[in-house]
C-alpha cells in the first residue's frame, strides 16, 4: 500500500521485486518525480536485476533533483539481494526493527 504526503511518497515494495515489478515501480517513481520517496523493503524475499535498475535509476534521479530517495526498513534477503547483485554500496538500507 503507497500513502502520500504533501511532500513525500511512501511505497510498500512487493516481496518479490521481479520483472512484472519492475515495470511497477517504475510507473510509480515516474509519477513521484518532484517528491521525496520512502521506500518500504521490510517484506522483500527476492531481488532481480530488472528492479535493482529501477532502484538505482531512482536514486540518482532523486539524487540529481536533490529529494530523499530512502529504502527503510529493509528485509535481511533484500540487503542480501543487493550483496549478490554488487549494489549493496550504493543504498544505505536501514534493518527492520532498527530505530
Amino acid at each position: 500500500m503507497d500513502s502520500v504526503t504533501q511532500d513525500e511518497l511512501a511505497v510498500t515494495l512487493p516481496a518479490q521485486l521481479d520483472q512484472k515489478a519492475a515495470q511497477e515501480l517504475a510507473e510509480t517513481l515516474l509519477a513521484a518525480r518532484g517528491r521525496a520517496v520512502r521506500l518500504d523493503g521490510a517484506a522483500v524475499q527476492r531481488l532481480g536485476g530488472q528492479s535493482l535498475q529501477v532502484l538505482l535509476a531512482g536514486a540518482r534521479a532523486w539524487a540529481e533533483d536533490g529529494l530523499g530517495f530512502v529504502i527503510a526498513p529493509c528485509s535481511a534477503e533484500f540487503t542480501a539481494g543487493l550483496a549478490l547483485l554488487g549494489a549493496a554500496e550504493r543504498f544505505v538500507c536501514v534493518p527492520e526493527g532498527a530505530a
